[in-house]
């Protein structure tokens, strides 16, 4: 435990029981004051960060341009770096993101002030936005649904979005591919899409689609979700994208409208493509096995996926032959 934290919590140990609940309120007042000095500290530190990659020059590499605030990785760099080179229009949508603490677009919402929607399945998603106090200084719009092809266009219509907006961000962990395929009612100047890495870099294939696909229920090892990097540069290049590049925790790919893209590095998947860094993988009684390489493959290769260049589907494990 942090030095900080023992500090903190050491004045109620040495009370006795009843006056130990008189003094919770006031930890949690202390905690709270803590959490905004901590939270102002990083927003400084990204705003500083942000100025640096704003001046990057065009044909950066991605990498470069990497940090963190409220991102899982260094997504919030990278797209600093990608608006900063685009006349982009200030709005995004989101789905995918937990209760909002590690999002892809929050650095965006708080540091440039964009408008924005966040869908995510769980159910008190508005709660646990409006107890951080986001919606009360910021223009965001919160939407509980459990996202499928059929209803996305719905749900993003619904929260008053359409047309030209500047970033999509599109991570559910399943059909990722077949809703981003589906998407009509907004135009994205930029769409960050999540890969799984485990696919490999040379096939186009995707989970098949199920309205009611979730990660967890898929495979006990998490690892069978998603679409290969190659199978989402294929479906960006048919609704007008280039590939740009990936994140180096080798989970999010980077595509720019083709109209806007002359600043970047235009890649092939094999180009760009970043094998993932992290170890999530759990067993069949789902303690964490933290499997690499090749086993990750292994451990789902009697699984099927659709090759998006024959239509038919195939097992992982035949993807070599």
């Amino acid at each position: 435990m942090s030095e900080w934290i023992k500090k903190l919590l050491s004045p109620l140990h040495s009370l006795g029981s009843s006056r130990r609940r008189h003094g919770i309120p006031r930890l949690r007042a202390e905690l709270a004051v803590l959490r905004r000095q901590v939270v102002s500290t990083l927003e400084l530190a990204g705003a500083a960060e942000a100025r640096r990659v704003r001046a990057l020059p065009p044909r950066t590499p991605l990498r470069e341009a990497e940090f963190k605030v409220y991102s899982q990785f260094g997504d919030d760099g990278i797209l600093q770096y990608l608006t900063s080179h685009i006349p982009a229009n200030p709005s995004f949508v989101e789905f995918g993101v937990e209760d909002y603490t590690e999002a892809n677009t929050r650095f965006l919402l708080v540091q440039d002030k964009w408008r924005g929607l966040i869908i995510d399945g769980r159910p008190d998603l508005d709660a646990v936005v409006v107890a951080q106090g986001l919606p009360m200084l910021f223009d965001l719009e919160i939407r509980s649904a459990f996202i499928t092809a059929e209803n996305i266009n719905e749900v993003i219509r619904g929260a008053g979005f359409s047309g030209t907006i500047g970033l999509l961000s599109v991570d559910i962990d399943g059909n990722d591919y077949w809703v981003w395929k589906a998407i009509t009612c907004v135009q994205p100047q930029i769409v960050v899409a999540e890969y799984n890495a485990v696919f490999g870099a040379r096939r186009a294939v995707t989970v098949p689609y199920a309205p009611d696909f979730t990660r967890q229920q898929a495979h006990p090892s998490w690892l069978y979700f998603g679409a290969s990097l190659p199978a989402l540069c294929r479906l960006a290049e048919e609704k007008g994208y280039a590939f740009v590049g990936c994140n180096e925790a080798g989970n999010n790919a980077y595509f720019v409208i083709k109209e806007l893209a002359s600043s970047f590095l235009v890649l092939t998947p094999e180009e760009g493509f970043v094998d993932s860094r992290f170890r999530e993988s759990r067993d069949a009684l789902g303690r964490m096995d933290r499997l690499g390489g090749p086993a990750r493959l292994a451990a789902i290769s009697d699984l099927p996926v659709v090759d998006l260049d024959t239509g038919q589907r195939i097992l992982l494990g035949d993807m070599g032959s």
